[in-house]
C-alpha cells in the first residue's frame, strides 16, 4: 500500500508565478475551483497506532482507505502517514510498521509503548489494544492533545467507564475529535433509521431485542498463564482483559438500542453460564433484560457456542408504521461526506473530515455508556442480582462494592509488573459471586 494517497502532483513554480501575476478577477474565479479548494484544505495527518493485532492492522488500513475515499469524493488533497506503532509485543509493532515503511526506532514495544507513541507529533491516535488498557491510554492521549479513534469496548469495569466519560468531556474542552469503533453509527441505513425515529416516523419505541449469537471463536485450549504475555495474547478469553464477550462483542447491538432510545438503561437483570469453554474464564452465553426510562424493556442475548441457532441484529416494536409520505427533517450529520460502503472505513472518514473542518464529533460518552450497559448485564448474570445504573456509575455511596469494582490485573499493574495471574475455568458463580468476595487467580 502506498503511504501517500494524495492524488495531486506538486504545483510547478511557473504555475505559481502565473497565479501571482493573474488579475483579481481571475483570482476570484480560481478561488472557487476544485483545484484551489484542494490546495486550501491540503493537510498531512500523522497517525500513531496502539495495538498491532488483527483489528489494529485493520484500523490503519481503513484509515488510509478513508483518506482515499475523501479525496476521491471531495477532492480534498489530504494525505496520511503512519509515524509510530505500539504494542506489548515489539515484534508486532515492527511487523506493522514495516508494511508502511516505518523505521524500527518508531515501533515501540512493552508496557510503556503507548506513552512513546502518543508522545510523537501525531495528530491522531488509533487504539486497538485490549479493552482493559483503553481508559488509561485514552485519557493519556486526550491529555496530550490528540484526536482519537478507539475500538470498542472501551472499558471492562465501572471505574473504567467513568474514566472514559471524564476524558471524553476533557476532549470537548480541548476541541478534540473522538470516534469509536461502533461502526453502525457510521452506516447509512442505521443513520437513516435513527433520523426517522427522531422525527417521529414510528412514534415511540415500545420494546425490542438485540443479539449477537454465533459459533465459537478464539482459542478453546487451556492457557494456564504464567506470565503477562499469556494474558495479553490471547486477551479475548479473559474477563479481566476483554470484559467477557457480552462487553467485547455484543456491545455493538446494545449501542444501537441506546442510540435509538436516546438513553442508557436504568437497570438490568440477566443470567448466563459456561457450557463448552475450557480456556479462559468467560461465559458462553448471556440473556439480559435492560430497563430503560418510561418502562421500556429491551431483551439482550448473546452466545458463542457452535451448532446452535445464530442471529446478530436489532429489532424494535414501534407505536405505529411509518407513513408512506413521510419526509425527513433532521439533517444528515455526515453531509457532505456521506457514507462509505464499508462503515469500518466510514468511521475514519467522518473522523478525519471533522478534524479537517473543525466540526464537533465526540463519541466517547456514547461508547462508554454502551460498554457500561453491557457491564450492567454481565454483573447481574455473574451475581444473580439486579443491577442499577446509578449504583455503578453515578452514586458512590449507594452500592460502593459495585461502584468501585476494579478488574485485576489493572492497566497500571502491567506497567509496575504487579500482575495477578488468572486461571482457566475460574468463573463467577451466580448466587455466590459478589465483587467483594472474588479474588482472580486464587
Amino acid at each position: 500500500m502506498n503511504d501517500s494517497l494524495n492524488k495531486h502532483q506538486p504545483v510547478q513554480q511557473s504555475r505559481r508565478d502565473f497565479l501571482k501575476s493573474s488579475t483579481l478577477a481571475a483570482g476570484v474565479a480560481m478561488a472557487g475551483s476544485p483545484f484551489a479548494i484542494a490546495q486550501q484544505n491540503k493537510r498531512k495527518f500523522r497517525v500513531a497506532l496502539i495495538g498491532c493485532g488483527g483489528r489494529g492492522n485493520g484500523a490503519i488500513n481503513d484509515h488510509y482507505e478513508a483518506v482515499k475515499f475523501l479525496n476521491d469524493k471531495l477532492n480534498l488533497g489530504i494525505e496520511v502517514e503512519l509515524i509510530a506503532t505500539a504494542d506489548w509485543f515489539k515484534g508486532k509493532a515492527e511487523a506493522t510498521g514495516k508494511r508502511y515503511g516505518l523505521p524500527k526506532e518508531k515501533c515501540f514495544g512493552g508496557a510503556d509503548a503507548y506513552k512513546k507513541a502518543i508522545a510523537t507529533d501525531c495528530d491522531i491516535v488509533l487504539m486497538a489494544q485490549a479493552p482493559l488498557f483503553k481508559p488509561l491510554h485514552f485519557e493519556t492521549a486526550i491529555k496530550a492533545g490528540k484526536n482519537v479513534f478507539f475500538e470498542k469496548p472501551v472499558a471492562v469495569d465501572p471505574p473504567g467507564v467513568r474514566q472514559v466519560i471524564a476524558a471524553g468531556e476533557l476532549a470537548k474542552k480541548k476541541g478534540l475529535r473522538v470516534v469509536a469503533g461502533t461502526q453502525r453509527r457510521h452506516d447509512e441505513g442505521y443513520n437513516r433509521r435513527a433520523r426517522e425515529i427522531k422525527d417521529g416516523a414510528y412514534g415511540r419505541i415500545m420494546e425490542g431485542r438485540v443479539a449477537w449469537n454465533m459459533g465459537a471463536i478464539f482459542t478453546n485450549t487451556p492457557v494456564k498463564p504464567t506470565s503477562p504475555d499469556q494474558l495479553i495474547s490471547p486477551w479475548q478469553i479473559w474477563v479481566e482483559m476483554s470484559g467477557d464477550h457480552i462487553v467485547e462483542q455484543h456491545v455493538h447491538n446494545i449501542d444501537v438500542a441506546n442510540w435509538y432510545l436516546d438513553a442508557h438503561p436504568i437497570s438490568a437483570g440477566g443470567f448466563g453460564d459456561r457450557a463448552q469453554r475450557v480456556a479462559g474464564n468467560m461465559y458462553d452465553f448471556f440473556s439480559g433484560d435492560l430497563e430503560y426510562p418510561n418502562g421500556i424493556h429491551i431483551h439482550s442475548m448473546c452466545r458463542q457456542v457452535p451448532g446452535c441457532w445464530d442471529w446478530v441484529g436489532e429489532g424494535f416494536t414501534f407505536e405505529k408504521s411509518k407513513p408512506s409520505n413521510f419526509k425527513l427533517s433532521t439533517p444528515d450529520p455526515y453531509e457532505p461526506v456521506g457514507y462509505h460502503r464499508n462503515p469500518y472505513v466510514g468511521e475514519h472518514a467522518h473522523l478525519i473530515y471533522a478534524i479537517l473542518k473543525e466540526k464537533e464529533l465526540n463519541e466517547a460518552r456514547n461508547v462508554a455508556e454502551s460498554t457500561g450497559s453491557a457491564i450492567l448485564i454481565r454483573e447481574s448474570a455473574y451475581s444473580g442480582l439486579r443491577t442499577n445504573w446509578d449504583a455503578f456509575y453515578e452514586d458512590p455511596s449507594k452500592e460502593p462494592d459495585w461502584y468501585n469494582l476494579k478488574m485485576k490485573p489493572t492497566a497500571e499493574d502491567f506497567e509496575t509488573g504487579d500482575v495477578v495471574m488468572l486461571k482457566d475455568g475460574d468463573i463467577r458463580v451466580a448466587g455466590k459471586y459478589r465483587p467483594n468476595n472474588y479474588s482472580p487467580g486464587a
